[in-house]
This record gives C-alpha cells, structure tokens and sequence, in this order.
C-alpha cells in the first residue's frame, strides 16, 4: 500500500516557485540581468544610475580572490571616488539576540519613507566549514529588502580581522556611488568586529537588552567607550520598567569616560524595533551628532585619520599575504611546523628562521 504524501515542505519540488506573488517574467528579467557579464564602463554607468544589480556585480568583484577580478574591482573603485563620501555611514553593534536585525529593518524602512535611499551591509559570521554566510540576513528583513530605495548586502566573514568582511570598505564606496545617503552596516557582535567597523563609520551605534547582564563584563567597557549612543532595544511590554532602570545605569555609566575628541556627549535611548517606537528619535539624535562634528571639523578629520589607518591595514594584508602565498616559504613553513611538533625548535625560533628566509629570497 502505498502512503499518501504529506504536504511536508521536504516533499515539495525543486520546480516550484518559492513564493506565488514574484511575477515569473520579473524572474526570468532578474536571471538574464544576473547572467549578463558587463564591461567596466557599463558597469561604472549603470552604477551611478543607482542600477541595484550592478551595485551587488561590482561589491561581488570587489570581495572575489581572483586577480583578473581584483584589477577590474580597483579600476570600478577608482571610477567611483569621485561620486562617493556623501553619505553618513553608521555602525551597529551588539550581541546576538539583541535584535539587530530587526532594529535594522525598523531604522532602514523609517528612512526610506523619509526619502532617503539605504544600503545595509551586514557581515554575516562564516562557516567554518563552507565558509559561506550562516544568518542570511535578506531572509532576516523581509520588509527592508523589499523598497525599491534599500539595498541589502549579507557578506560571509572569512577569516579577516575581527569577523568583518575584508573589502566592506570599498562596499561602501560603491553604495555611496550608486547613490545610497545611509550606509548601515551591521557587526556579526562577537570578538574585535566592532574595532574594526568603528574605524569605518562616522556614528557608532550600541544595540543593548536590559536585565541581560552583559554590563557587568569587562571586555564591554572598550565598546561601550567607542559608542556614540547607547539604545535599550526591546523596551516594550513587560520590558518597559526593567529598560528604563538599564538607561539609568548606562546614563551614569557614561560620565564615568574621557570625554570624546568630537566634543560629543553619547546618549542612551530606548527603543522597541518590533512595535517600531523611539527609531524617530535615534535619528533626530544621528542629525544632531551630524551637524555638531560638521561644523567642529572632527567629521571630515575623522574620514581622514581612517583613510591613513586603512592605508597601513592594506600594506599590513599584502605583505601577509605575499608571505603565506610564497611557495619556498609554505613548505618551509610546514618544516617548521612539523619541527615544533616534535620538541626540536620553538615558535620564536621558527618564526626568525622563516623572515630572515623570506627576506632572503
């Protein structure tokens, strides 16, 4: 006899469309625009027209380990510098479960009603097997990926500093030439990510639960000293009470630090993402941080110092790079290892050995 078979979405075919509403022609559309392999030049001109698939083309050339694509990547960059920096750029941070990507999608769709055109760059933790991204965070803002002015853009970590997508600058760059005023981009909230983001954005955003005890850790006073504006998230329902005692806390916590080089005095907010209450008044307070570092010049001063530390980050990669890829130095490298593991030289030892090797070549 045979069993009948279930509705299970195990059972359902390959064939059939994901969701009823996507109108098969937009399908086939986006496929053959997908497909389509563009020149740099019509590249360059379709993404300054906003175009969103050239954007997603150009940042997938700019993250790509290939050479001939790392060429093509460095000629679109340079074509866009002259469009870029003239959006504000801000980080968001915070540990998993707070609710970043729910707040990301309520601040994304505020703006976008207030007229602005947002991109989110929203670094996903790797897989250490697959080394593909785990959160997907389109599937994470249905709303947000949705509106014609946003742009959302999951990229897989690597094994880069801090779990930061190692080219998420030059996204940047691109987003800002494509058009896009607000470039939200979003930390995987674990380890030395938010160093890394705080050095390449203008405002820097602490997302934080209340009663969730994590302000009693240590490693968070570097983060909390970084942070620009502090906002309790889920400050709603029976939550409300306990929200208001942790921006107390936080509020008094804050007069405890230096203050910041951009005169700036960071404030603690509440917020509810999911009911979408007290978003407005974050970027009432983004504006105001806006125009006083504006008129101060920490603003502009600020994207310069970053440009240097960026200057000397890239030279640090290539030459690290350059050394890891020099094939006398991997077998060397492993000869070293293999001797360590047996007890007959040390890491130091080995590690002089194989720089004075290289310097050698």
């Amino acid at each position: 006899m045979t069993k009948k078979p279930t509705n299970s979405a195990l059972n359902q075919s390959e064939s059939t469309p994901s969701s009823p509403k996507i109108n098969p022609d937009s399908i086939s559309r986006i496929k053959a625009s997908r497909k389509k392999i563009y020149s740099h030049e019509e590249l360059f001109q379709k993404l300054i027209e906003g175009n969103k698939t050239a954007l997603g083309k150009g940042i997938t050339l700019v993250e790509s380990n290939q050479t001939n694509h790392q060429h093509r990547a460095e000629k679109l960059i340079e074509s866009c510098l002259p469009y870029a920096h003239k959006s504000i750029r801000i980080g968001i941070t915070g540990v998993p479960g707070v609710g970043k990507s729910t707040f990301i999608e309520a601040l994304g769709s505020f703006l976008v009603e207030q007229g602005k055109k947002v991109a989110v760059l929203a670094v996903d933790p790797s897989s250490t097997l697959s080394h593909g991204s785990i959160l997907g965070d389109k599937t994470r803002m249905e709303n947000l990926v949705t509106k014609e002015n946003a742009f959302i853009r999951p990229s897989p970590s690597g094994d880069s500093l801090g779990g930061v997508a190692r080219k998420t600058r030059e996204s940047i760059i691109l987003c800002e030439a494509a058009g896009f005023d607000v470039i939200l981009i979003e930390t995987v909230g674990v380890g030395q990510s938010e160093t890394t983001v705080h050095s390449m954005t203008d405002f820097f955003l602490l997302l934080k639960l209340a009663g969730a005890g994590d302000e009693l850790q240590g490693i968070k006073r570097g983060i909390i000293e970084m942070a620009d504006a502090i906002v309790i998230n889920k400050a709603d329902g029976e939550n409300q009470k306990a929200a208001r005692e942790a921006r107390l806390d936080f509020k008094r916590a804050l007069h405890l630090y230096p203050p910041k080089q951009s005169d700036w005095q960071p404030k603690v907010l509440l917020c509810s993402a999911l009911n979408k209450t007290g978003v407005d008044e974050i970027w009432e307070l983004i504006k105001e941080y806006k125009t006083l570092t504006s008129n101060n010049g920490y603003f502009e001063k600020n994207r310069h110092e970053q440009n240097k530390f960026w200057l000397v980050q890239t030279i640090n990669e290539h030459l690290k790079n350059r050394f890891y890829k020099n094939p006398v130095i991997k077998t060397a490298l492993q000869d070293q290892l293999n001797a360590i593991e047996n007890n007959e030289t040390t890491p130091f030892v080995a590690a002089n050995y194989l720089l004075q090797r290289y310097k050698d070549l």
